[in-house]
Parts: C-alpha cells; structure tokens; sequence
C-alpha cells in the first residue's frame, strides 16, 4: 500500500501558510478547520516548514506579550520530513514514529500535493488487516 492510495481515497487538498504571516493567522487556521498542523509553502508550492499544534504549545511557554504577532517562519519546523506518493505506508509509520510527528507532506518533483496524517495512515492499516482477516476466515470456512 502506498502514500498515492491514501490521497486517492482523501484527496490532495492541503491548508498552507506562507512563512510571512503572523501566528495569530496559523492559529485560527488551525482552530477553524480543526486540524493539527499547517504546511508552510513558498510562492511555487514548495514546503519551506511545517507549523504544528506541538509548536504553538512551546510558543505558549514564551513570556513575550507580543509573540502572537510573529512571524509564522520564527515558530515552524524548519527541517520537514516529506515522502513521495509511491512511498510505502510502512515506510511512512516508521518514519512518523521515529520523528515523534503525526503529519507528513507529500511532495512530487520538488512541490506540495498532498499531507497524510497518522490518523490516515491508522485507518487505511486498519482496514487493510480486516480484509485480511475476512479472507482468512473465508479461507479456514471453505477449507
């Protein structure tokens, strides 16, 4: 199973934020759509970082009465992890749980086209393992 099958049943739609605008902007974007992160792109679609939920948790420990109106470049992940759409899911869930994140953009000749969250990549193993399940027992029944 690969990375192209899990945006071929959610599709490749992505929120994103250009570095330049504030955190107050990422937050409500977040808290709008009820996500947990945001990729951040450049003018050409390219990912430059990534701005989780984690990251405006360790904003939130920052004294500074004014960091909201920072820019969203001064809080991201600067250094992203990407997969390609024909990257295993197996590759995927080893790669999310070394790093400790849950969302990987999905990148293709050097350009966003999609995201996959952990929670993607539970579901569709999950349902993989009921079918495999149904045909083993399908298979014991007519043995």
């Amino acid at each position: 199973m690969t990375v192209r099958k899990i945006l071929s049943l959610k599709g490749s739609d992505v929120l994103t934020i250009a570095p330049e605008k504030k955190l107050l902007d990422a937050i409500a974007l977040l808290a709008k759509h009820k996500i947990g992160a945001l990729v951040v792109t450049g003018s050409n679609r390219e990912v430059v970082g990534i701005i989780s939920e984690r990251d405006i948790v360790r904003l939130l420990s920052n004294t500074d009465n004014n960091r909201f109106e920072n820019t969203v470049a001064s809080a991201m992940t600067k250094e992203v992890k990407t997969c390609k759409p024909e990257d295993t899911i197996q590759r995927v869930m080893q790669v999310m749980t070394a790093g400790r994140f849950r969302h990987m953009p999905v990148v293709e000749n050097g350009r966003l086209t999609g995201v996959i969250s952990i929670g993607d990549v539970v579901k569709l193993r999950l349902e993989e393992m009921e079918r495999e399940s149904e045909h083993l027992k399908e298979y014991i029944a007519t043995a």
